[in-house]
């Protein structure tokens, strides 16, 4: 088993700079992580730290790497997904110190991971080509990797303190640094260990993890022609034989002082001052007798964990999340099927009715004739009157019209003590449902954090004519009596508890113009105008749209003396650097197809697509992410966005250029001068109001 080391073989590979304090960094780095070996040294440096953690366990340092709604949406996704782990963990039920359970252990756990990485590049990026990842156990007195079988057969059990996925890579067959893609550390009774308060395992572990973290993100730095994102995060799994969970650690490794002299020090310091450190719940992973819970949220984390190591290299899949999310309501209605579920409406008391089917002795639940269907009560016509409950009362809204923002339908009501006040009436999910559907999922965005968005919008003082404006929020109010549980909770009523949302004003979206023919160059170009400014006015507070497409913009007539656009559909907004913007294969930014993230030009990029698209640019056919970015990269190479915008305007010529020259960098939009560009173009006669309005 001789070799280059790997931490050698990543001090290797460096890139090479011209700049003589650039190699001058680099060199240091790599004697700074050739003195980086001993992670005992380090855990001792973070005790003060982790101390003043465990005393106030309020604290958002150990934020957890996952919201709930990500892990529901992969949830789904993985439905038909097989995932099969052929060698058991050693279970409680025959818990030992012995070699044979250790060994067993570390078989299990490689094959675990294999399993997993398996099982999710077959479903997202390619079920006919071989993985490129391989696993493999780390031997700690050379660093080097091993395979499990290879490494206790020549004696090195004793040795083995983690276990990684890799690149597979035929030049360096005990692995490299710079190619570890997560790392999973195996270490008895983590779950018994646990702070009572905090709930985090023991400094030793967590020091341990960090440790190794850092030492893949040094290597990465080394070397960014396997990892280009080599800035982006590391995934440590802290398992024992029953649980665990995912510890996730970012941060700017420049900010790193490397003083090759005092390494722990001052890998300590970047830890506790400029390390973004997460860490899931300790869940359980396999059963007592061996076998793995691939259905559980704990071992859900884990594979949401290895999944998103794997975009870091593979990029952003073939089939993403949200395509294999989608069929999770055909899905259930084939289980609902096959079970012989008569009818899949709920009852007054929220259960399922069962029929009989030929003769079985199922129980049947007789329903009161006398009382209306759930799913004729939560039918939403013309005329509809519903009633909102917020902090200032209750408000009647009557629904005049219907429309889809080409996924979900949402209305137009008029305020019933106002009658000429019509808003936006979005209509959320029934909290009554017993397994939500994926529609549910994105009427959460339409409703809830579309609520969520307008509201931190209003508390920073936005204002936008631009931009929608949050008319009221609340919880619908249903009709007779409710029987809500003092305790909190709705009533068995179907619409108790819906939540609701209205904004205003209203207008007709750019889709329907474009399909009636009346968005000409006129309105391409005020279009442009007024979606930048709403863009420029939010990301004055740091929130990006996300979302941009012909059904998100309306046109505003009614009331008004110029009409103007206005982007709404704020429901995917990100906020913060965890969220999630949509993935749309024709108006998404080719940022966000990589990366499932936007960059400062990525809003832009979308609104260039969508301009694009709606004077008519010859519309592809796309069925896939890598389709996506193929006809992205052939469209702005030949230049016929350009071309396109430029037969309605030079200005959205030389907008479309400009965007295209800052697409996946860090550079912000210079939003000002194109406002005041775009103003210039504008034919009305409040030319000099809109050029006030602009800088709103």
């Amino acid at each position: 088993m001789e070799g280059i080391s790997p931490g050698q073989e990543s001090a290797q590979s460096g890139p090479k700079r011209s700049s003589v304090s650039s190699v001058g960094r680099s060199s240091t780095r790599k004697e700074f992580l050739h003195r980086f070996v001993d992670s005992q040294i380090l855990t001792s440096n973070l005790e003060d730290w982790f101390e003043t953690i465990l005393e106030n366990p309020e604290s958002d340092i150990f934020d957890v790497p996952f919201d709930l709604v990500e892990l529901q949406q992969f949830d789904y996704a993985l439905e038909n997904v097989s995932f099969q782990q052929l060698v058991r963990m050693p279970g409680a039920v025959y818990a030992s110190t012995s070699d044979a359970v250790e060994s067993t252990a570390y078989l299990a756990t490689e094959d675990f991971l294999h399993a997993g990485v398996k099982g999710l590049w077959e479903a997202f990026w390619s079920e006919g080509e071989p993985s490129p990842f391989s696993v493999a156990c780390l031997y700690c007195q050379n660093m080097k990797f091993y395979p499990a079988e290879r490494a206790i057969a020549n004696g090195k059990l004793e040795g083995l303190c983690a276990t990684a996925i890799l690149l597979k890579n035929s030049r360096h067959p005990h692995g490299k640094w710079d190619e570890i893609l997560e790392l999973a550390l195996l270490r008895p009774d983590i779950r018994n260990l646990l702070n009572e308060s905090s709930r985090l395992p023991p400094l030793s572990i967590v020091g341990e993890a960090l440790y190794f973290a850092l030492r893949i993100l040094l290597s990465r730095s080394l070397n960014r022609t396997s990892f280009p994102l080599s800035s982006g995060p590391v995934f440590i799994l802290l398992l024992d034989s029953q649980y665990g969970g995912v510890l996730k650690i970012e941060g700017d490794l420049n900010k790193l002082d490397l003083d090759v002299n005092n390494v722990y020090e001052c890998a300590a310091d970047w830890v506790k001052k400029h390390a973004r450190i997460s860490m899931s719940p300790i869940d359980r992973i396999w059963n007592k007798l061996g076998n793995a819970n691939w259905g559980d949220i704990g071992t859900l984390q884990l594979l949401f964990a290895t999944f998103q190591s794997m975009t870091q290299f593979a990029g952003m899949p073939k089939q993403s999340i949200e395509d294999l999310a989608a069929d999770h309501s055909s899905r259930l209605h084939a289980r609902k099927t096959e079970r012989q579920l008569g009818d899949a409406t709920v009852n007054g008391r929220g259960l399922y009715r069962f029929q009989h089917r030929g003769g079985s002795p199922e129980i049947v639940e007789v329903q009161d004739e006398s009382r209306v269907e759930p799913e004729d009560l939560m039918k939403l016509e013309i005329g509809t009157v519903l009633w909102l409950e917020d902090p200032n009362g209750q408000k009647g809204y009557q629904i005049n019209e219907i429309r889809s923002d080409g996924e979900l339908p949402y209305y137009i009501a008029t305020f019933v003590e106002v009658p000429g006040k019509a808003v936006f009436l979005y209509v959320g999910a029934r909290p009554s449902q017993v397994e939500p559907a994926w529609e549910d999922m994105n009427q959460w965005y339409q409703v809830q954090r579309q609520t969520k968005v307008l509201k931190v919008m209003k508390q920073k003082g936005l204002s936008s004519k631009y931009i929608p404006q949050l008319s009221a929020s609340g919880r619908m109010v249903h009709p007779g009596h409710c029987m809500r549980p003092d305790s909190g909770g709705n009533c068995d009523h179907p619409w108790c508890g819906t939540p609701l949302l209205a904004t205003s004003p209203v207008g007709e979206p750019v889709s329907d113009m474009v399909r009636s023919g009346r968005f000409g160059p006129d309105e391409t170009i005020k279009c442009c105008h007024d979606c930048l400014s709403a863009l420029a006015t939010a990301s004055s507070v740091g929130i990006r749209h996300g979302d941009i497409r012909p059904e998100n913009v309306i046109c505003v007539t009614y009331g008004v003396r110029h009409p103007y656009f206005m982007l709404i559909g704020w429901g995917h907004a990100v906020l913060e650097e965890r969220d999630r913007p949509a993935m749309n294969l024709h108006f998404s930014s080719t940022y966000a197809l990589q990366e499932g993230k936007l960059c400062s030009a990525s809003d832009a990029e979308s609104l260039v697509y969508m301009l694009y698209f709606s004077s008519y640019g010859d519309q592809p056919e796309l069925d896939s992410v890598e389709g996506a970015l193929q006809w992205r990269e052939t469209a702005w190479s030949r230049r016929l966005i350009q071309q396109k915008l430029g037969d309605i305007s030079a200005v959205l010529k030389a907008f479309a250029d400009y965007v295209d020259s800052l697409c996946g960098t860090p550079y912000p939009l210079d939003y000002d001068i194109w406002l005041r560009r775009l103003c210039r173009h504008i034919r009305e006669e409040e030319h000099g109001k809109e050029a006030e309005a602009s800088g709103s």
